[in-house]
């Protein structure tokens, strides 16, 4: 086990969990914001590379090719969303059925391969891998950072306007948002359409990251989008009131997230055991509050009983 490997490898882990902190924020709109449990992103979190690296394969501008990413992404909210509000179709299984679809629309988008390579001195990435370990503007860490900050400026604008609070009181208390006269049928929709727009801008990135897009790249995005938004909730609910910070709270949960898995390997986890990794860190992260509100109430009891 060697030291200096570990240390190797951070940098590369740190660009990925910037990358997927991006794809966090969209999972931390549905999840925590709307209240709405959205498995779309397993799909959508493959859609956007593939929009993306296709579009640009085709001679497309590669910041026109990000914009149609996200906005196939949007479109695939917008689904899941006309699935739920419109056929009352619950959220989960709206969002698994939208899923389902999108694995033969991205195969049929990635002209029916299972991945597609785009080569970074052929074609103008954003960010990529080669780049992990330069101190220059080229760095992945930095542009993804960039990117991050910019994001969670306009994210921290919209939720302070009319249409943004509106959306917040339909995941606070659905029936009462009714009652004031929301249209939360609407607000639901647009939720959905800006997470999966989130999601396709981050699957978008990890393409160009990587160097290619796969059409299983997003199974299990769903697990790590959670991963991050429980470590971020877990260690920094208490420090981070802020919404701005919250967002910030979740890209730090999605580094800590993969700089975790890249610590496992380097203690010598066979990568095929990584799936199974992600479900025990998401268990233990979840059941943490649980554990430690069962525990303040024992010593809370036992505080009572030492009085009397």
């Amino acid at each position: 086990m060697n030291l200096l490997s570990l240390l190797n490898a951070l940098p590369g882990a740190v660009a990925q969990g910037l990358i997927w902190g991006i794809m966090a924020i969209g999972v931390f709109i549905t999840y925590k914001v709307l209240d709405l449990a959205d498995l779309t992103v397993d799909g959508t979190m493959a859609t956007g590379g593939a929009v993306c690296v296709m579009l640009m394969l085709n001679g497309w501008n590669v910041w026109l090719a990000l914009l149609c990413a996200m906005a196939a992404g949007m479109l695939a909210g917008l689904v899941t969303g006309l699935f739920h509000t419109g056929m009352g179709i619950p959220a989960i299984l709206a969002g698994i059925l939208t899923q389902l679809s999108l694995y033969s629309l991205n195969l049929a988008v990635m002209d029916f391969k299972a991945n597609q390579g785009i080569n970074v001195t052929k074609y103008q990435l954003i960010v990529s891998q080669r780049n992990v370990r330069t101190a220059d503007l080229s760095n992945p860490i930095f542009i993804t950072l960039l990117i991050l900050v910019l994001l969670i400026g306009i994210l921290y604008w919209f939720f302070g306007t009319e249409t943004g609070s509106a959306l917040r009181a339909t995941g606070a208390n659905d029936a009462m948002s009714r009652a004031q006269g929301i249209n939360t049928k609407r607000t639901k929709i647009l939720g959905l359409i800006i997470s999966n727009g989130i999601v396709a801008l981050a699957s978008a990135l990890l393409a160009h990251y990587q160097g290619f897009v796969d059409v299983n790249m997003g199974r299990g995005a769903i697990v790590i989008g959670l991963a991050a938004v429980i470590i971020s909730e877990v260690l920094f609910s208490k420090l981070f009131r802020n919404f701005a910070l919250k967002l910030l709270g979740v890209s730090i949960g999605a580094v800590l997230y993969f700089i975790v898995i890249q610590v496992v390997l380097w203690l010598g986890l066979n990568t095929n055991l990584l799936k199974l990794l992600s479900a025990l860190i998401v268990a233990a992260f979840l059941g943490l509050p649980y554990w430690r509100a069962g525990l303040a109430a024992k010593h809370h009891r036992k505080g009572e009983h030492g009085h009397a």
